[in-house]
């Protein structure tokens, strides 16, 4: 098996993240640095305060390089009640900025990150993941697909400087 799935901790990892998002996001499909800074608030919103039984995140490297990442964040909208269903708080876990670079793909990278995002969100408790991803990234819906991930909203928008169809998808980790 190709790469190795570590912790995000060192230094640089934070900074990676927010600049290869912004880098191959622009690169594969003319996004703006709309995405880059939401991108950057998801990153400094985990740096700044996370909680290390509920919360982590992962980088893939290939070689001693950075490829990839993943993050596992509590959904905070549903802990405060909002949008969520009844009974909802504290039990559903986010998985947000799957990033495979394209020098790393067909590796199993991409699965092996989504997997431990998921096992982790198991062994912390939660009964329910979600993400949210747009139309155009075929490849990591295969990846969520194949992880037993359900389609569960769609809707239209434009963001990034491009119209897209968001999408929602959940796991029940029971």
């Amino acid at each position: 098996m190709d790469g190795t799935i570590r912790p995000l901790g060192r230094p640089g990892d934070l900074g990676w993240v927010v600049m290869a998002h912004g880098e191959v996001y622009a690169a594969e499909f003319g996004w703006n640095s709309e995405f880059e800074a939401l991108v950057a608030r998801i990153v400094a919103d985990y740096a700044a305060e996370h909680d290390r039984r509920r919360e982590a995140a992962w980088i893939a490297e290939l070689d001693g390089r950075r490829v990839g990442c993943v993050f596992c964040v509590a959904d905070k909208a549903h802990q405060a009640g909002c949008a969520g269903v009844a009974g909802d708080e504290g039990e559903t876990a986010k998985l947000r900025i799957l990033l495979v670079d394209p020098v790393a793909r067909g590796r199993g990278l991409g699965t092996r990150l989504v997997d431990e995002c998921v096992r982790f969100a198991r062994a912390a408790g939660y009964r329910r993941m979600r993400l949210w991803t747009n139309d155009p990234l075929v490849a990591a819906r295969r990846i969520y697909l194949d992880a037993g991930f359900v389609l569960t909203a769609e809707e239209p928008h434009r963001s990034f400087g491009a119209d897209l169809v968001g999408q929602t998808y959940e796991l029940d980790l029971r």
